[in-house]
C-alpha cells in the first residue's frame, strides 16, 4: 500500500495541486489537519482536494473543528478524532486539534493534555497514529527553539509503539523525521510525503 500524507494545507491552492497530482499513485491519502485558516472557508479549502480518488483519511487541526470537518469533508472521506479505522489491512488511529492549548483562544481548536490522553486511551494498537500535534520533544520546536509538542501524544507513542506517526502543526519543523524507539515520526507539512506498507501492515 502506497500512502501519501500531508498536513497544514492552510487553503494553499498551489500545495493542493501538488497533492492531488501525487494522489493518482496513492492507495491511501492522509491529511493531518489545518486545511483552512482560523476556521474560515473550510469547504473551499477541502474543495481544492476534490481530485483525490483514493481513500482519504482526515483529522482536524486547530484551524477547524471536528464537526466542521465532518460536515465539509468530501463524500467517502473518513474523519478521525479519537477514533480508529482500518484500510487495506493498515490500522489507523487519529487525534486532531492542538495539544497542549495554544495562545489563540478566540478561534483555535485545542485540547488540554488530560483530554488528549483520554482520547488516546481508546487506542490499544495502531500501525499509523495521526496526530495533528507532534509529541513533546520531537519535531516540535518553533523558531525560538521552544518545544511545543504534546506529552500525551508522546506517552501514547511509547505505549502503543505504532510503526508510523504522522503530525504537523509546528511549521518550523515541516519535513523533520526521527524515531522514538521503533516508531518513525514525521512532521509532514503541505507536501507529498510517501510511505509504504505491505499486506500485513508492516512498513516496507
Amino acid at each position: 500500500m502506497r500512502v501519501l500524507a500531508f498536513s497544514d494545507l492552510h487553503h494553499s491552492a498551489r500545495a493542493a495541486r501538488t497533492i492531488v497530482a501525487a494522489s493518482r499513485s496513492a492507495d491511501l491519502v492522509i491529511g493531518a489537519g489545518d486545511f483552512c485558516n482560523r476556521r474560515q472557508a473550510l469547504t473551499g479549502a477541502l474543495e481544492l482536494l476534490r481530485g483525490i480518488s483514493a481513500p482519504l483519511v482526515l483529522v482536524p487541526g486547530n484551524n477547524e473543528g471536528e464537526s466542521e470537518l465532518r460536515a465539509a469533508a468530501p463524500a467517502g472521506a473518513t474523519v478521525l478524532h479519537g477514533q480508529a479505522s482500518e484500510i487495506g489491512g493498515v490500522r489507523i488511529f487519529g487525534l486532531g486539534y492542538a495539544v497542549p492549548v495554544t495562545p489563540f483562544t478566540d478561534w483555535s481548536c485545542d485540547l488540554e493534555e488530560d483530554a488528549a490522553a483520554a482520547l488516546l486511551a481508546r487506542c490499544d494498537s495502531a500501525d499509523i497514529l495521526i496526530s495533528h500535534s507532534p509529541p513533546k520533544g520531537i519535531a516540535d520546536r518553533d523558531s525560538d527553539g521552544v518545544s511545543l509538542g504534546s506529552t500525551a501524544v508522546r506517552a501514547a507513542i511509547t505505549r502503543i509503539a505504532p510503526k508510523l506517526v504522522l503530525c504537523g502543526h509546528i511549521h518550523d519543523c515541516w519535513g523533520q523525521s526521527t524515531k522514538l524507539g521503533s516508531t518513525r515520526i514525521v512532521n509532514l507539512g503541505p507536501t507529498a510525503n510517501w510511505f509504504e506498507f505491505d499486506r500485513n501492515g508492516a512498513m516496507a
